[in-house]
Parts: C-alpha cells; structure tokens; sequence
C-alpha cells in the first residue's frame, strides 16, 4: 500500500520546497501539504491542501485519520528572530505541535516523524569550531530553547514508547524558491537578492561572522534520505549534526563579486549579532555521515552560482 505523507507547515521556507520534492518522488495524491494559510501557486496547485492549525490536536488527528497518514513531517515553527519579539507565542507554537505528532505516533496513529531541530540549540559555551554531536549547549534564545527541549522528548518518546522520529540540526538555509522566514541566517538569502536587484547590501551581522550554511537542496535530500534509512543504523534519536559549509558575510560578499564585480556591502549589526555569536561556526557531522550516508553537494561557489542563475530567472 502507498504511503500517505503529512506536511505541517507547509507553507514555510523548507516546507515549500520539501513538499514538491515528496510529490515529485511518492506522488502527488500521496503527500498532503498543510498549514495555516495558504500557499504558493505550484504547491496549491499540485497536490492536496489542507488549512490545518498543527497546534489543534484534534486537528491534526482528523487529518491523520482521513488521509490515513503513515508519515509525518512536522515543518511549522516559528523561527529565531522572530520567536525573540513573541517568545510565548514561540514557545507553544513549537512544542505543542511536537506534542501533537509524538503523541499520534505513540497511539500508533502515525508510524514515522521527521522533525528538524537546528544549529540554535548550541550556546556561547558550546566549542564554535567543528562543534561535537554530544557537546555542552545552554541555548540563549526562545527558538534555541524550545529546539533543545524538542530534541529531549524526542529521544525519551523514542526510547520511552518506541516512536519513530527522526531529526537533523539545520543549519542557515540558503533558497531561491521562497522568501526568508525570520531566521538570523536569514542575510544570506537576502544578500543574493539585494545584489542583484539594488547592487549592494546592508548586512545585519559583522563581516567576520562564521555560521554554519547549507543550499536548500541539500536540506531537503537530507531529510528524504534520512526518512528513508533504515531505523537500525540510527545511533541518534535526538537530532543529528548536519553540515554543507560555513562562511562569513565577507566571505558571500566576495563570492557575490567574482559574478558582480560592482556590488558592495556594508554592516550595520542589531539585536540578531549576539544570537550569531552564541551558535556554532562549524558543524561535526561525521555520525551523520557514518550512520546513514550524509555528503553535502553544494559548497559557497557552487550556491553562489545558483543562486544568481536562478534569481536572474525570476526577474
């Protein structure tokens, strides 16, 4: 029997594109996107679409049950700088929606979960350079919090109960397809944007800021391929390191340059600087890779490549 696949939102930055790629690969009556609102034309168009509150258990189930969900992805969450402005509305967007899935998979209702936790849940105390799977975190932000929190039951439902979810810290996410979602990565998606519509940028973080990167198709082949390893090789039910590359503003600026030779940055750091300080600027990912396979595709020139290609494409 086909499986049945449930995006929760689905509207969002990763879940946008996640949800063509799963249509693309099971078919596009077997993955159901959903989310709050309504979303673009091609993920509306080409498949199911359900407005679904993921903090709504009942509403959640009901969707579950009609679509006879066997996997789900659960995307919605509110991210970095933006849960800093509404931190309790952060708070239970992100942890009652993780509630809601682990407890349909512990009722046997659902069968396998991907959730993504993220780079926020390192802190100032965490080793920055080639940052270890098990290391000291002490998250200093509401998304970094919420993210730790979220990797915790998700070992205990695992070990507790037997539940099947699956989980990757992302780093900062780089696309063309959709626009930026609140995140303090959020400047390397805007740069390529600016570049080429104004020809210069005004860079939220200081030049010399390394943060762990990754291009948007290497996000979503690594949660594909890791839904789809087999549950016995996995050491980790909390959440895998996962790394691509890692670069500062000045280093993007530069590579922005070698196809724009005209652009120009500058750097005016906010209230975003002091959440970039705390988090890694590199990533150990070498249990990813032993367990199931990892290997990044895209590295800064390569992204940066694209990026342009794609963007010019749009105007």
């Amino acid at each position: 029997m086909q499986q049945s696949i449930l995006i929760l939102g689905a509207c969002g930055q990763i879940g946008t594109e996640l949800t063509l790629a799963l249509r693309e690969r099971y078919g596009n009556e077997n993955v159901i996107a959903s989310d709050i609102r309504e979303g673009s034309d091609s993920l509306m168009n080409s498949g199911p679409f359900e407005i679904l509150d993921a903090t709504s258990y009942d509403a959640v189930e009901e969707i579950v049950m009609l679509y006879e969900v066997s996997e789900v992805y659960l995307m919605a969450a509110m991210l970095s700088a933006t849960a800093e402005k509404f931190p309790e509305r952060a708070w239970n967007l992100n942890m009652n929606s993780l509630f809601n899935v682990l407890n349909l998979a512990k009722e046997n209702k659902i069968e396998k979960i991907f959730w993504p936790s993220s780079i926020a849940v390192f802190g100032k105390n965490t080793p920055k350079e080639n940052t270890p799977q098990h290391t000291l975190m002490e998250p200093s932000t509401v998304y970094g919090i919420s993210k730790q929190t979220g990797e915790r039951w998700c070992a205990y439902y695992y070990s507790k109960y037997g539940v099947d979810v699956r989980s990757v810290r992302y780093p900062g996410l780089i696309s063309w397809k959709t626009q930026p979602g609140g995140g303090t990565t959020d400047y390397a998606v805007e740069i390529y944007l600016q570049a080429l519509e104004e020809g210069t940028y005004n860079c939220f973080l200081k030049e010399d800021t390394a943060l762990p990167m990754m291009f948007m198709d290497d996000a979503i082949r690594a949660a594909i391929e890791l839904m789809e390893s087999e549950g016995e090789k996995l050491s980790i039910r909390s959440s895998y390191n996962l790394g691509a590359m890692s670069f500062t503003p000045g280093e993007i600026a530069w590579s922005i340059k070698n196809h724009l030779p005209e652009f120009s940055i500058s750097y005016e750091p906010d209230f975003r600087q002091a959440i970039a300080d705390s988090w890694p600027s590199s990533i150990d990912d070498s249990q990813a890779r032993q367990d199931w396979g990892w290997q990044p595709e895209f590295d800064l020139e390569k992204t940066t490549a694209e990026m342009l290609k794609q963007l010019r494409t749009l105007n």
